[in-house]
Parts: C-alpha cells; sequence; structure tokens
C-alpha cells in the first residue's frame, strides 16, 4: 500500500479516509432520520478532510502542491444506509475544496470529472473515503 503514487504527469491517490492525526472520528452509514448513524453534513464535512488527506499524499510524492495542474478526478465512496440517496451531496464536500483551493470555473484548476458511489461498508466502518487523479507539472 502506498498512499499516492506518480506515473508521468499524474498523481492517482489510494482511497483517503478521513483521519485527524490517524485517528478516525466518526464512523458509521450516512443516512437521513433518526436511525442513521451519521447525517449528510457530517459525511461532507468528512469529505473535506478526506481531500485534505488526498492532497498531503499527492504533495509527499510531488514535494509541493504548487505542482499541481489540475483536478482530473475525484471518486467518492459513501457508506449509505439503504434508502439514502444523497452521495453526491456527501461528495460535494471534497468538490468544494478543491474549488476552493484551485478555482472554480471552466479555467479552475480544481474543476474535475467525479463519480459518488454508495456502498454498504468501507474500510474500518469509516463513513466516506475519497481517491484522486490529480495532473501535475513534469518531474
Amino acid at each position: 500500500y502506498v498512499p499516492a503514487l506518480r506515473s508521468g504527469n499524474h498523481v492517482y491517490t489510494s482511497g483517503q479516509l478521513p483521519t485527524v492525526d490517524g485517528e478516525l472520528v466518526e464512523v458509521g452509514k450516512v443516512g437521513t432520520g433518526a436511525d442513521a448513524p451519521v447525517s449528510p453534513e457530517a459525511a461532507k464535512a468528512a469529505a473535506r478532510v478526506c481531500v485534505l488527506n488526498a492532497l498531503a499524499a499527492v504533495r509527499a510524492v510531488v514535494g509541493d502542491i504548487s505542482h499541481v495542474v489540475r483536478i482530473v478526478k475525484v471518486v467518492g465512496y459513501v457508506a449509505s444506509m439503504p434508502n439514502f440517496t444523497g452521495q453526491p451531496g456527501v461528495v460535494n464536500g471534497a468538490s468544494d475544496l478543491l474549488a476552493e483551493v484551485f478555482g472554480a470555473g471552466p479555467d479552475g484548476a480544481g474543476m474535475h470529472a467525479r463519480s459518488s458511489v454508495g456502498v454498504a461498508v468501507l474500510p474500518l466502518e469509516e463513513r466516506v473515503e475519497i481517491e484522486l487523479v490529480v495532473e501535475v507539472t513534469p518531474a
């Protein structure tokens, strides 16, 4: 396992969990209503933490985040209750942060292709996992 791997001018991150100082903050499935252990809002915030961890992995490979040319692709996995269909809203936490950091709009380096996938369970019972494909300056 490696957190990120460079191939040419692209860095591919492994799925990043929303850990802070190596610790899980909140686990469980995302949903709405009283029976849901994790709210969509809490999961959206967790997606932002996942992106920060992914960017740290990219930085470890390329030396400095200023080498990022464009965020190419974001894949977000959301551990979901069976009736929850708001995965895109959760993954917006990741997309919004990338747009803030790298720029939004048609020419913004933070604009990217994206998938938002609901899953039954994630590693360590975590609620969100995010992976990135990032274009970087030539080595």
